[in-house]
């Protein structure tokens, strides 16, 4: 299992119209940094998004925890605030790329 901390700016233009009175950011976005964020360090192209599940909204300001770990085909992914899941999923592995 591998981890990574996801800075995530309180001021990110995404917030701004998402929710007004009650700021969240996109799950697009967490998916976005998700993949970024593991590509980068494990020097992969992800394929595509084979599973994804939102369980607790993240507000600005919030310090996000990525925990990931690679098979032949796939890298699963959890993501915390603290003690808090915040999301889950898995990528698909692009072909010629798997370990």
């Amino acid at each position: 299992m591998q981890q990574a901390m996801l800075h995530i700016a309180s001021d990110h233009p995404a917030y701004a119209g998402h929710f007004p009175g009650r700021p969240i950011l996109p799950g697009v976005v967490l998916l976005d940094q998700v993949q970024l964020t593991i590509s980068a360090a494990c020097g992969l192209v992800l394929g595509g998004l084979l599973v994804a599940k939102f369980h607790s909204p993240v507000t600005p300001g919030e310090s996000l925890r990525l925990e990931y770990r690679q098979d032949a085909a796939s890298v699963a992914f959890t993501l915390f605030h603290e003690q808090r899941k915040v999301a889950d999923g898995k990528f698909a592995i692009a072909e010629g790329q798997a370990a």
